[in-house]
């Protein structure tokens, strides 16, 4: 088997797939020792063709495979597209489009909150993948055949995965869902890493303003550093020294070397350098414009259990008509919910619908749940007190419950 490793076989292979109505993409990288993936191989499919490219081949210019992910009448079909889509905002400048995720598409069909990507190609096609090649160091050449069959058939059973999960999202009328969740996925905000907002990536383990100014002025410095060094965030400072300074606030390199997640030495580097001036950036902010600590929503009385209630009919939503849960409303959403928040993502679009409306019912009064048997059930209350049981999120049920006018 070959792999591509020329500018030319790259755009010959590009523009044949530029002719298909979708193409299937994966990327296999190297991360543990960079800030940005390190792209080691591209593979790619459409009908009757499948490639794979060689991405650390001398000389290779990718831009025929940036120009094929910028072309909007070809559909790009990945699974689990974050990393991949990162890849090619951070190499080439733009976010492919169109682009279908089947790790989406598979939970809003039913196929559960964490199917794996071998678990759905066994579901839809019968077969099954051969894993033994999954820990390769896709960095070293040459690469055997075994293992360039392993990437390929990535993309070969994504194919089949693709068009399975796109009959079964038609069948349903569920294509908008999906389209509507693309939207994430395809916006350069979602890739766009700022080193004023790194700080939001760590535990708020401060009590103070001052700490938090502090906390926020290492973790941009430690972001710049990281990437302009292009190592881990955790090569340059550990978390756990960001938290020990904002908390301590050093201004002298002594005050900094005697911090316990310091290391020996450490103070008197460059970075220390940098370190101390962010700390004394941070305290020089007058008091009145230091950054407010922002506490845990604050819970209304009565909203744990209202959160609760809602977890239950969320699964019902989700069992009901076969999506997962997740995809459905976080914890965090129910939480806002139950905290009258207006500006939250399960009450829009066709969530809203689905679960949003009936919880909003729930959390006001207009809906119960109540125990029959052995399962769960939902009673819409008009106003009259007149309860009538309803199959969540589809058609009533004939049959009423009336409560008492004394009751």
């Amino acid at each position: 088997m070959k792999m591509i490793t020329t500018t030319q076989e790259l755009a010959s292979a590009c523009a044949d797939l530029a002719e298909a109505h979708y193409v299937t993409v994966d990327t296999e990288f190297l991360r543990e020792h960079t800030f940005w993936p390190k792209l080691c191989v591209i593979q790619m499919a459409g009908p009757g063709i499948a490639v794979i490219v060689d991405a650390l081949a001398d000389g290779l210019d990718l831009r025929p495979f940036f120009e094929l992910m910028a072309n909007e009448a070809v559909m790009k079909v990945f699974h689990a597209a974050r990393q991949d889509i990162e890849i090619v905002f951070h190499l080439g400048g733009l976010i492919p489009q169109p682009v279908f995720d089947t790790q989406v598409a598979a939970m809003v069909c039913g196929f559960g909150d964490s199917v794996s990507y071998d678990q759905l190609v066994y579901k839809l096609t019968g077969e099954r993948i051969d894993k033994s090649s999954r820990f390769t160091d896709w960095s070293r050449r040459p690469l055997s055949d075994k293992q360039l069959a392993y990437a390929l058939a990535d993309v070969t059973h994504l194919r089949d995965v693709y068009h399975g999960l796109k009959a079964n999202l038609d069948e349903q009328d569920r294509a908008e869902w999906v389209r509507e969740e693309m939207e994430v996925l395809t916006s350069p905000g979602t890739y766009e890493t700022h080193p004023e907002n790194a700080w939001q990536r760590l535990k708020l383990r401060v009590r103070r303003p001052v700490e938090l100014a502090v906390l926020k002025e290492v973790a941009a410095w430690r972001e710049t550093e990281a990437q302009t060094r292009d190592v881990p965030r955790n090569r340059v400072i550990k978390d756990d020294a960001i938290y020990e300074i904002a908390a301590q606030a050093p201004t002298t390199q002594q005050a900094l070397g005697g911090l316990r997640t310091i290391p020996k030495g450490y103070e008197r580097s460059r970075a220390a350098e940098d370190i101390l001036g962010a700390v004394k950036r941070a305290l020089a902010i007058p008091a009145d414009q230091l950054p407010p600590i922002v506490h845990n929503r604050p819970n209304a009385e009565g909203s744990p259990a209202a959160v609760d209630l809602m977890k239950v009919l969320l699964k019902m939503v989700s069992e009901r008509h076969g999506v997962a849960a997740k995809v459905i409303a976080t914890v965090d959403d129910l939480e806002r919910i139950a905290a009258d928040e207006e500006d939250v993502q399960a009450l829009k679009g066709w969530r809203f619908e689905l679960f949003g409306k009936l919880a909003q019912q729930l959390k006001s009064g207009q809906l119960s749940l109540a125990v029959e048997g052995r399962r769960v059930i939902a009673l819409e209350r008009d106003e009259n007190g007149a309860e009538t049981a309803v199959a969540v999120g589809g058609k009533r049920r004939n049959r009423q419950r009336r409560r008492n006018a004394a009751e």
